[in-house]
This record gives C-alpha cells, structure tokens and sequence, in this order.
C-alpha cells in the first residue's frame, strides 16, 4: 500500500498569510538546498517529505541548481511527488527558482527573459508538474533591464507555469522599483526569499525588510541556522562529522572565531533560560514580529525536521530577551 498522510497533518501547524495575498504559507517550510541531490538517499529524502507533510509543513522549496549536480534536487523530488504525492498535488506549495548558473553559455545565468523562461520548462520537466505555485528570480542582475526580468515573470504567470512570483536576494531599493513594475502588469508578487538570521541582519540593514512591510508582500528566510552556527553543533569545538569539517564550501573554520563561539554560548544559555535549544530560539527569532511569513530549514534526516517544528506556538519573545539577543550579537 502507497503512502497515506496522516489524518491530523493540520492539527498543529500554524500558517501565515504571504503579505496582502490570499496565499498562506506554514510557518516553516523545508528547502532543498543541499540533501536532496544525487549524494543523498532517495529513502531517506522519501522519509524527509513524508514527515514534512505529516506534520503540516506544506511548502518545498527548490531551485533549478539544487543538488549537487545541477537539477537533481529536482528530479529527485519529481520523483518523489510521483511515487508518494500525487494525491496530494493540490495540498502543496511547490516552489522553484533561476538567477544562478546552471548552463554553460551566455544564456544560462543571471535574468534575461530567454534564460528565465527556458529555465522554467526544464524545472517543470524534471519535477513533472504542469505548474509551480511559486516561481523566483533567485538575485538581482546588474545588467538586464529590470523590465525585461519582470515582464518574463509576468509571462510566466499568464503562460500558466506559476501561480505567483517571488525575488530572491534583493534589496530594498530594488524591491521597490520591481514592484512597481509587477503591480503594472498586474503580476501576483507575493513574497521575497532572502538570507536573515541573528547573526545576518542584511535585510534589516538594506532596506529589504522595511519595504516589504510597507509594500505588504511577504518573507520567507533562508539560513535561519547560519549553517549550522546556531546550534548547540559547535558549543565544544568542531566535530569530525560536521560541515565545517566534511565540506567548507559553505561554512569556514575561519568563520568559528573566539569571539562567536563565545557569542553562540551565550545565546545557548539564554535559550536554556527560554526552555529551548539553541536552533529552536533561533528559528523563533526569524518569525517573533510577523514581518518573515515562513522560515526554510534543511534537514539530512526526518528527526531534524520534527526538532525543528517544536517552535510551532513558541516564537514570541519578551523585550528583555529580544534585548540580551542584541546585546550578544551586535
């Protein structure tokens, strides 16, 4: 017998609306980023989303060059959706991004209208859908005409490959300007996807948090974790089996001063004093103000995953402890 999600997936999730939409996402969502490649285990990628959907997080979040290599974060999950949730297509928040390399030549990156759109279809193949309910530009580009990216994503809409579009990686500046081309067209930009953590404030530095508040367009952040920093994974030194040590594209040595391994050892105490791991204040600190609609969290197992989850109902904070939080870190 297939797979059958569990009758009380929607008992505990909370979901939030995606800026003035009608769109609600969860309040956290599960991303692609790096364990659903070809170095993963389809079982255990299988075992992801099942616990994932079970548990009511109902938004997967991809981009066309997930993996490694390339599209396979994708094609896993295409195959993924055919074995376990076809049934269930129309309870999903699938999302899919291009702004990236991702082919060699000149037509492969960035956000020409060729690239955009081509893009698309080769995602839409390798996921087996006729339509993704969200589709990005992942970063800005210096050299296309704003114009020319956003009348491709308004394209993409009225072709019927997305219900709605989102920026990634944009600043404030910039948001605005596209926005107002989007709301010209008529196009449903609904949400920004940008990096934001206690020790990433960028977003509240460049504007981007600001103006989609006052634009009334929604956020969902990505590295809510900062790779890994803020948990209790590095409190007593790096270990063998960690990212640091496995894999430094992402997360450096270099990147574990005294000074933040003393400012992650505060925070873990104070999210002691919360009754909390570190990684669940820290992924409550994302959603405490209702400005982020939804944080993105990666997992390589499904325990991870319901770890994660337990901030559902438990991302409020008192001004003293948002206060300390800032203390330690700024």
């Amino acid at each position: 017998m297939g797979y059958m999600a569990k009758e009380s997936r929607y008992d505990t999730m909370q979901y939030n609306r995606c800026g003035a939409s009608g769109l609600k996402l969860p309040m956290v969502s599960l991303g692609f980023w790096h364990n659903f490649g070809d170095t993963g285990h389809y079982d255990n990628m299988k075992a992801m989303c099942r616990t994932a959907f079970d548990n009511g997080i109902t938004h997967f979040d991809l981009a066309n060059n997930y993996g490694p290599a390339y599209g396979s974060a994708e094609r896993n999950l295409g195959q993924i959706l055919r074995d376990d949730f076809s049934a269930y297509r129309d309870e999903l928040l699938i999302s899919t991004k291009a702004g990236y390399d991702m082919w060699p030549g000149p037509y492969g990156n960035w956000g020409s209208r060729k690239y955009l759109i081509a893009s698309l279809d080769a995602s839409l193949k390798r996921l087996g859908l006729d339509y993704v309910d969200i589709f990005y530009h992942h970063r800005m580009d210096p050299e296309t005409p704003l114009e020319e990216t956003m009348g491709a994503l308004d394209s993409i809409v009225k072709s019927g490959k997305a219900l709605y579009v989102g920026l990634s990686n944009y600043d404030g500046p910039t948001l605005e300007r596209a926005c107002a081309i989007l709301n010209d067209l008529k196009c449903p930009f609904i949400i920004n996807q940008n990096r934001y953590s206690i020790f990433d404030r960028t977003i509240e530095k460049n504007g981007l948090k600001d103006t989609a508040r006052r634009l009334q367009r929604g956020i969902i952040a990505f590295s809510p974790l900062a790779q890994g920093m803020l948990t209790d994974r590095y409190l007593n030194g790096i270990p063998a089996d960690s990212r640091i040590a496995t894999d430094g594209r992402f997360l450096k040595e270099t990147a574990l001063t005294p000074e933040r391994l003393s400012q992650i050892r505060a925070l873990n105490e104070l999210a002691k004093k919360r009754g909390q791991t570190l990684a669940e204040m820290a992924l409550s600190w994302i959603l405490k103000d209702g400005d982020v609609t939804s944080v993105l969290i990666g997992a390589s197992r499904p325990e991870q995953i319901l770890d994660n989850i337990a901030i559902v109902g438990h991302t409020s904070f008192t001004p003293e402890e948002l206060d300390a939080i800032d203390q330690i870190t700024l």
